[in-house]
C-alpha cells in the first residue's frame, strides 16, 4: 500500500463528518447463522451527525464525493450523505467537507450491501445513484436490482425518490425493465440527458435538483462526456407492495454488445474537483 493512501486513512480519522464503521460491529452471529446488526446512527442521523433537520439525500457509490459536496451547496435545507467503501476517495470529499465547514455533509464508508443498517424506515428522501458500476455479469451485485431495491425501501420514505446517472445504457435499460416489470412510477426517463434538456426540465418542473441534474458532474460524467458518450437519466418511486420482482423481458446479450468498454483517461482529473459546468 501507498505512502499517500497510508496518510490519507490515517488522516480519514480526524474527519468529524466522515464515519467508518468495523465491519466487524455490522456483521455478528445469531442464532441462524450470520445476521446484519444495526448501526448506532440508525435512526439517528439528523439528531446525532448532522444535528440539524433537513430530509436526508443518499449518494451511493460517492467516489470522492463531488456530486454530494455540489448538491448539499445547491440545496442547503436538506442534508447529505455520499457512501463508498474506498476510504482513499473519500478522503477528498471528508477533506474539502470539514476545510469548508460544511453543516450538511456527511460520508460513510461501507459496502453498499450493507446500507439497510444504517437507516431506519421514511429517514430517508431520496437517493441518487451517480454511474454505478453496470455490473453486467452479476445481476444482483447492480445497484437497481431487486436485491437492492427492497434494501432501499426499508428506508425510503412514501414517494422518495430513486435517481439514476448513467453512461451505461445497458444499467439504463436493465433499470427500465426492472421498473415496467415492478409497474414502478418512472416519473421522467432519457437515454440523452444533454440532448433532451428541455424536455427533461418540463417534466421535472418543481423538483429542487433539475438544474443541478445539468449544472452538477461527476468526474466520471466528464470524462465519458469528454469521449462523446450521451448520459442516460431516470428517476422513479419505490411505491410497491409485495417484493420486488427480476425482469423477465430484458435482452442482456443485446445490451451488453451495445454498451462498449469505456476508456478511462483520467484527464485533469483533480483540476476539475469540485468545479460545476
Amino acid at each position: 500500500m501507498g505512502h499517500d493512501k497510508l496518510r490519507k486513512f490515517r488522516e480519514n480519522l480526524t474527519f468529524p463528518c466522515l464515519i467508518q464503521p468495523d465491519a466487524s460491529s455490522l456483521i455478528v452471529k445469531g442464532s441462524s447463522g450470520l445476521v446484519l446488526n444495526d448501526y448506532r446512527t440508525k435512526g439517528r442521523w439528523n439528531e446525532d451527525v448532522f444535528r440539524r433537520e433537513g430530509p436526508i439525500v443518499l449518494e451511493l457509490g460517492c467516489g470522492k464525493g463531488e456530486y454530494t459536496i455540489d448538491l448539499s451547496r445547491r440545496m442547503p435545507s436538506d442534508n447529505f450523505i455520499g457512501v463508498d467503501i474506498k476510504g482513499a476517495r473519500l478522503w477528498k470529499g471528508a477533506k474539502y467537507a470539514t476545510e469548508h465547514s460544511l453543516a450538511n455533509v456527511a460520508f460513510l464508508r461501507t459496502r453498499v450491501e450493507f446500507i439497510s443498517a444504517f437507516f431506519a424506515p421514511s429517514e430517508v428522501s431520496s437517493i441518487w445513484l451517480t454511474f454505478s458500476d453496470p455490473q453486467m455479469k452479476s445481476e444482483n451485485s447492480r445497484l437497481t436490482s431487486p436485491l437492492f431495491l427492497e434494501r432501499y425501501r426499508s428506508f425510503l420514505a412514501p414517494g422518495g425518490i430513486v435517481n439514476l446517472k448513467t453512461d451505461s445504457t445497458f444499467l439504463y435499460q436493465y433499470t427500465l425493465a426492472v421498473c415496467r416489470s415492478n409497474s414502478l412510477n418512472v416519473l421522467v426517463s432519457t437515454p440523452d440527458l444533454y440532448g433532451e434538456r428541455d424536455r427533461v426540465l418540463g417534466e421535472m418542473e418543481g423538483r429542487g435538483e433539475a438544474e443541478s441534474l445539468f449544472e452538477v458532474q461527476t468526474f466520471y460524467e466528464k470524462m465519458f462526456l469528454r469521449q462523446g458518450y450521451k448520459i442516460n437519466y431516470m428517476a422513479f418511486t419505490l411505491d410497491h407492495e409485495g417484493p420486488f420482482v427480476y425482469p423477465e423481458d430484458f435482452d442482456a446479450a443485446f445490451w451488453r454488445s451495445a454498451d462498449p468498454r469505456r476508456k478511462l483517461d483520467f484527464q485533469g482529473g483533480d483540476d476539475v474537483f469540485f468545479e460545476t459546468v
